[in-house]
């Protein structure tokens, strides 16, 4: 019974040990605008102890479990891709595998976040190319439901979760036929979710209004999906309208077209895929790669997001799509915090996320080149809240397993 008993506490003291990793020189892009040439990066437990330049500092190696030398490679902090189906759908020509659009046209009830998949192959390919956290959204109706916070690797959703039920989204009309009407029907709906979510008094529950009422109390966000002139002038009024605490536009692409307003409401805007192509025939070919740049010069919050055709897949892409901006307006570190701290930032995570500074998460990767090429963005090293992934994937392993087959048997003949 005692040796039991032993035993049992030496694992509880071993367990309750700090983890402490150590990777040195590398050059450390924060997410913030800031480069740190030569750093080292201390880790312990899930958090970042520090980040310093490696030249200035000594370690002594007896004080690390794990010291990893990333000489001439680039670190990053993770990558976050809003508003996206990654996770709720694995093949969208698959019904049965497709779980992100629920019937009904008013669903701010249903929760992206336990309908999350982390054993998803897509989500093992986009987290590769170092994409670590995803807004799962779900789609349809007029209010499709509320998405989740989640990190591309965890035993389960419960594990994965970063932040549950961050906000509803809110398909706004545009058939200009009923656009009206369809307006009218959703001014009504947020006028009950209002009153039912300032009564005083005791009533019957509405799993529906219940789900709002965090929107009206500064506890979640409203994310409106809206691309025209007219949707966004619409929708700032109707944000003012009902005083709501974290509205934000998602799409946004004539943004740039109502940039006073936009920049004094405050409003800020998850931008649709840089790779597209322009929406009306009058418009620049290069529309879409200068969208950032554009709103960054008239003072508007943004970041950028991967909304668009067999969008989980093309996750993958969302750090190439950032580096295109580069080539339109942006600087590598402007172009970098559109897909990190200024995501976090929106969807209110920044404390924990976004950025590689002392505090926060450990979540970042360690690639052999810049991160926003696809020449170069090789990862070496994943850490997740402080735990090392895997940086291989179902698709190379076949390539190498094939590569080799097809090698053997060429010295065989």
């Amino acid at each position: 019974m005692k040796a039991t008993l032993f035993f049992f506490a030496l694992l509880l003291s071993f367990s309750s040990l700090a983890q402490r990793i150590l990777l040195l020189h590398g050059t450390a892009h924060i997410g913030n605008g800031t480069v740190v040439e030569s750093a080292a990066i201390g880790v312990v437990n899930d958090r970042i102890a520090f980040v310093k330049n490696s030249l200035t500092q000594t370690f002594n190696n007896k004080d690390w479990d794990t010291i990893i030398n990333c000489n001439g490679q680039h670190f990053y902090p993770g990558l976050v891709s809003a508003n996206n189906t990654l996770g709720l759908t694995e093949i969208d020509a698959v019904r049965a595998t497709r779980d992100f659009n629920d019937v009904g046209d008013w669903n701010p009830h249903v929760r992206a976040q336990v309908a999350y998949n982390v054993e998803s192959k897509v989500v093992e390919t986009v987290r590769t190319n170092g994409v670590l956290l995803v807004q799962a959204t779900p789609r349809g109706g007029w209010i499709s439901g509320s998405s989740a916070v989640m990190k591309l690797s965890g035993w389960n959703w419960e594990d994965a979760t970063v932040l549950a039920d961050d906000g509803i989204h809110l398909n706004w009309p545009y058939d200009r036929t009923a656009y009206q009407a369809q307006k009218r029907d959703i001014y009504a709906f947020f006028e009950l979710a209002k009153t039912y979510a300032m009564a005083r008094e005791a009533q019957a529950t509405d799993l529906r209004l219940e789900a709002m009422k965090a929107c009206f109390k500064g506890q979640k966000r409203v994310y409106i999906h809206a691309e025209s002139i007219q949707q966004i002038v619409d929708v700032i009024d109707f944000a003012a309208a009902f005083q709501l605490p974290f509205p934000v536009i998602v799409g946004g692409h004539d943004a740039h077209l109502v940039g006073a307003k936009l920049r004094d409401s405050k409003i800020p805007v998850m931008l649709s895929r840089i790779h597209s192509l322009p929406q009306r025939e009058d418009e620049l070919t290069y529309l879409p790669y200068q969208m950032p740049a554009l709103l960054k010069q008239q003072g508007i919050s943004f970041c950028i997001q991967n909304d668009g055709d067999m969008q989980p897949m093309n996750t993958r892409n969302l750090p190439f799509q950032a580096g295109t901006t580069m080539a339109y307006g942006l600087s590598e570190e402007e172009a970098l915090k559109a897909i990190s701290l200024s995501v976090c930032q929106i969807m209110g995570i920044d404390k924990d996320y976004g950025t590689l500074e002392s505090g926060k998460k450990a979540t970042f990767f360690v690639s052999k080149g810049p991160a926003l090429d696809m020449r170069s963005n090789h990862l070496t090293t994943i850490l997740v809240d402080g735990k090392f992934v895997s940086t291989s994937n179902f698709q190379e392993q076949l390539y190498l397993k094939y590569r080799q087959k097809y090698k053997d048997e060429a010295k065989s003949e």
